[in-house]
């Protein structure tokens, strides 16, 4: 009988080591990056370099570590290696860690507020606030991100207007449009940058802390 017990006992020390696994991979801030940039598609090596601003050395040593917890898979073509999710409810795991952070770290708010309180009255809407204004108003929904991850999925209705065309498409518009502008999630400033760009421009424009992930994540739980 003790034997069982301590058979029992050995297998649960090695299933806590193995969960532990992942808990490593998601205790550094570069890997955790990665991972979010990862979610909104797929990139190569160079791509990660380019967008982190961490060299290809340490890019790839962050790829290998998360490759060897099966968080990430990759594919080759002829020039690049190309990384992706290993699965998609990695999604959903970095959701909630988000989510969790968020609500449970103080720093946090802090630190968007003080991002936020550099720009001028720039208003943030709710996933909820955005819906309505959708379902009612003749609004412009703007996705700030590489055309390449639009591409790859996007809020239904939005248009891709990635920030290097911000300010050669503003010239095209109507200023009497609302505009919304939203990028890769709650970690991506970009949609705050794109709505003080507009509201100087004299639109009336906002912006949106959540992505294609948190957008897709709401519908999942709501409908």
């Amino acid at each position: 009988m003790n034997d069982m017990y301590e058979s029992a006992n050995t297998i649960k020390d090695e299933l806590y080591k193995q969960i532990a696994r992942i808990g490593k991979c998601l205790s550094s801030d570069k890997r955790l990056e990665i991972l979010t940039l990862l979610s909104q598609g797929s990139k190569s090596v160079e791509k990660l370099t380019n967008i982190t601003g961490m060299n290809f050395a340490n890019v790839s040593r962050h790829l290998q570590i998360l490759l060897e917890a099966k968080l990430v898979k990759f594919t080759k073509s002829k020039t690049h290696v190309i990384y992706s999710l290993a699965d998609p409810a990695i999604v959903d795991l970095l959701t909630s860690l988000w989510q969790i952070s968020e609500k449970q770290l103080p720093d946090i708010a802090k630190l968007k507020n003080e991002f936020m309180n550099e720009l001028d009255e720039v208003q943030t809407l709710s996933l909820e606030e955005v819906i309505e204004k959708l379902d009612t108003q003749s609004i412009l929904l703007l996705d700030v991100r590489p055309k390449e991850e639009y591409d790859i999925g996007h809020i239904p209705g939005a248009i891709s207007v990635p920030m290097e065309e911000l300010e050669s498409f503003m010239r095209e518009l109507p200023n009497n449009m609302e505009i919304i502008a939203y990028c890769r999630g709650p970690l991506c400033v970009y949609s705050a940058i794109a709505a003080q760009k507009l509201q100087d421009k004299g639109f009336k424009a906002y912006r949106m802390d959540e992505g294609i992930n948190e957008w897709q994540h709401h519908f999942h739980t709501h409908h």
